[in-house]
């Protein structure tokens, strides 16, 4: 029954959790320091590291799961542990560039921020699986807020058939959510304005 009660006491945190972060990321993606006279360089550095927070998550993911299936409990712990805080370092990461650079556009050959009839007509259909791969990355990304902080409170609290239940759903999804956010950067990065 505690460990019920437990689940109980954090379920509004993950529903605030769930909703402040997603309406954060998206107020401050808007935001431009440039706009209130805060000249920052670009921080035009974080995109490839923030993509490689990504490929690591998706191995630590990997590693968590044959942890556990190998009867490593406290090694499982310790890799979920460390694949969110890497979630969470690639988040501060992706804000803080975009706070501080302009957005790339898929196609922009020259860089100018305007995709012409030109570019279009060169990319072609890769754009269109570009932005299936993107919108399913973002869409994912925030589907799975929830999804990892249930698995992770049932797991502490110790409720570890509920913890499983949703654990393999949550899984897959959030390495989808690691893979694609490694795919959208080599896909989009040579679009960049350095």
């Amino acid at each position: 029954m505690e460990n019920h009660s437990l689940e109980k006491k954090y379920n509004k945190y993950i529903i605030a959790v769930s909703i402040i972060i997603p309406l954060a990321v998206a107020f401050l993606f808007a935001i431009k320091l440039k706009d209130f006279g805060i000249i920052v360089e670009p921080l035009s550095f974080l995109p490839p590291i923030y993509a490689a927070i990504n490929g690591v998550t998706a191995i630590v993911l990997v590693l968590a799961v044959l942890a556990i299936k190998n009867g490593k409990q406290k090694a499982h712990e310790r890799l979920m542990t460390f694949a969110i805080s890497l979630s969470l370092a690639f988040l501060v990461m992706y804000v803080a560039y975009h706070m501080t650079a302009d957005s790339a556009k898929f196609g922009d050959l020259n860089h100018d921020g305007i995709l012409d009839a030109i570019e279009k007509v060169k990319i072609g259909a890769l754009r269109y699986v570009y932005f299936f791969i993107l919108v399913t990355h973002i869409l994912l990304s925030i589907a799975i807020i929830p999804m990892v902080l249930i698995s992770y409170v049932r797991a502490i609290g110790q409720q570890f058939d509920k913890h499983r239940k949703i654990a393999r759903i949550t899984f897959p999804i959030w390495l989808y959510v690691a893979i694609t956010g490694v795919v959208v950067y080599l896909m989009i990065s040579p679009y960049y304005v350095y």
